[in-house]
């Protein structure tokens, strides 16, 4: 795609490097186009998608090939996203003190942008799929930034007694820990998969447990009326056959 049509491939490259400053702004009624003014990031951004689609002989692309290299380049993506995820609640607490709403949805925007509109991404590429909405089935990078935005904005508003930098390096050791863990085992296996089954379950399982029952009980009655239904015939046969042994005897 990016030697057909370089400019769609940059653009999408852009909206995974800076959706989530997009995102924000497009919340917060600010310039979205705001990230156009830093010209170094929008230079290193587009350096770094030219010789990764570019390069001779595709060298960039074998290399990043390696396990080593990807492991490194994955540690320091989730080192940049805690530092999104606490620049995006602060800018929210700089407009809305103590609004922890507003504080999530932007904490949650500016970490994990780039996946959320993936929607506009996918129509810029010409290939939209609505069934891989994010909204519909959140991936790992949205679901473990919504957490670090939720803990973010209780440690910002003081209901979290712990402070800011002790809470950013556990955060990202936890992330580190988790993301190199799954590429090494090449599982898709969410770390916090059975605490949010579990949660699911009781918060909006309950319904569904209780038309299982319902289905169970109608089963049930379903099957004792189809076995009085056939003893009927049976003993209606029974009857018969009766009759005439008794008719032949006479």
């Amino acid at each position: 795609m990016a030697r057909k049509n370089p400019l769609s491939s940059w653009f999408t490259a852009m909206l995974h490097c800076f959706g989530g400053g997009i995102l924000s702004c497009v919340l917060l009624a600010e310039p979205p186009l705001r990230f156009l003014a830093n010209n170094t990031n929008i230079l290193l951004a587009s350096s770094i998608w030219y010789i990764i689609f570019f390069c001779p002989c595709d060298l960039v692309s074998q290399g990043y090939s390696f396990l080593p290299v990807q492991l490194l380049a994955a540690g320091m993506k989730e080192v940049t996203r805690t530092w999104k995820i606490v620049g995006g609640v602060t800018h929210a607490n700089s407009y809305y003190k103590n609004g922890w709403i507003v504080m999530i949805a932007i904490g949650w925007a500016r970490g994990a942008g780039g996946s959320i509109i993936t929607n506009f991404e996918q129509l810029v590429k010409g290939c939209w799929k609505p069934e891989a909405d994010e909204w519909l089935k959140m991936s790992y990078p949205a679901k473990v930034t919504l957490l670090g935005s939720v803990i973010f904005t209780f440690q910002q508003t003081k209901h979290l007694a712990v402070s800011r930098h002790n809470l950013m390096f556990l955060y990202t050791m936890f992330l580190v820990a988790t993301k190199i863990t799954m590429m090494i085992t090449e599982t898709a296996v969410m770390p916090f998969a059975c605490f949010e089954d579990t949660l699911s379950r009781m918060l909006f399982g309950w319904q569904q447990q209780f038309s299982s029952c319902e289905k169970r009980s109608e089963t049930k009655s379903s099957l004792n009326g189809t076995g009085s239904s056939t003893s009927k015939p049976i003993s209606d046969a029974s009857d018969k056959v009766q009759k005439k042994h008794t008719k032949k005897t006479e």
